[in-house]
């Protein structure tokens, strides 16, 4: 069944700026994730505490956390790859966190430096130190429909990702067609072999639109009761391990399909696409959302 009520998880800050090479001011980045909150949303991925020398643009990770204005009822969620990113994410205030792995060996080695089994040691750290310090974790895992180098991704190496990050205490398991290779088809059934091991209210869709298939894979793991989707305004992103790969879906047009649809998602759209047209600006250039360029 098709929930009536959607939580958008807004990673425009963080996945979509991380690979941008045109400096993002420290007060620019504040400033859209404070448009984001405004706009209603209310998980707003923010920063990525991860080494400078490989992610320059997320260097002020620990001004941009802590020099927020949060609001009642946002959270605002940072990348923490390792224990001494998560300390410096929990100096800044950190009350939720992320750790990222992949279903890919090869991708994961190219990516994070490590096998799949080593990426999973590295977490245990990780999540047992953030719930000694009540911080939730969620867990990513790229490549789960398809990899830029290794190509299919066998189902059973997803699932077993994924119950292991949930049974190491991630409350939340984000899916992620990373080089947006995957048909409806083809989600479904990839969400439906992990919910065998991982229940379905612990999923999320971070579906990427780089063949333009991303809101018909977001509609197909609806039906399966998924309900919450990771989305970037504009249209914000892509991969530096994935050659041509876009970015996330753009947040714009994933509220629209969802107000079509009669489904709550409390984002008012024209917030959403004044605040998508603020951070193309800054680039100079239009939002990739089809819905801002339609409007």
């Amino acid at each position: 069944m098709i929930p009536k009520k959607i939580q958008l998880v807004e990673v425009g800050p963080r996945d979509g700026l991380q690979n941008e090479e045109l400096w993002v001011e420290t007060e620019t980045k504040i400033t859209l994730i404070e448009k984001l909150a405004q706009a209603g949303l209310t998980k707003i991925e923010s920063a990525s505490f991860v080494s400078p020398k490989l992610v320059p643009q997320m260097k002020d990770a620990f001004e941009v956390l802590s020099g927020i204005e949060r609001r009642p009822g946002v959270s605002y969620p940072v990348l923490t790859p390792n224990m001494k990113g998560f300390e410096k994410a929990v100096e800044a205030g950190a009350t939720d966190v992320a750790v990222f792995g992949a279903a890919s060996e090869v991708f994961s080695q190219k990516n994070i430096n490590c096998s799949i089994a080593e990426s999973v040691e590295r977490f245990r750290p990780i999540i047992a130190a953030a719930q000694k310090n009540g911080i939730r974790v969620r867990g990513y895992i790229s490549c789960v429909l398809g990899c830029p180098y290794q190509g299919a991704i066998p189902l059973a190496d997803v699932v077993n990702l994924a119950e292991q990050m949930s049974e190491m205490g991630c409350y939340e398991i984000s899916l992620g067609d990373t080089i947006g290779i995957g048909t409806p088809l083809q989600a479904k059934k990839m969400v439906e072999a992990v919910t065998e091991k991982v229940p379905v209210s612990k999923l999320a869709l971070h579906f990427h639109d780089t063949r333009g298939q991303a809101l018909a894979n977001i509609y197909a793991c609806l039906e399966l009761g998924v309900s919450v989707i990771d989305s970037s305004v504009a249209g914000l992103g892509g991969c530096p391990y994935a050659h041509g790969a876009s970015g996330n879906v753009a947040t714009e047009d994933v509220v629209f399909m969802l107000n079509g649809m009669g489904i709550e998602t409390g984002v008012e759209l024209e917030k959403l696409i004044e605040t998508g047209r603020f951070i193309s600006e800054f680039f100079g250039r239009s939002p990739k959302s089809k819905v801002s360029r339609a409007n």
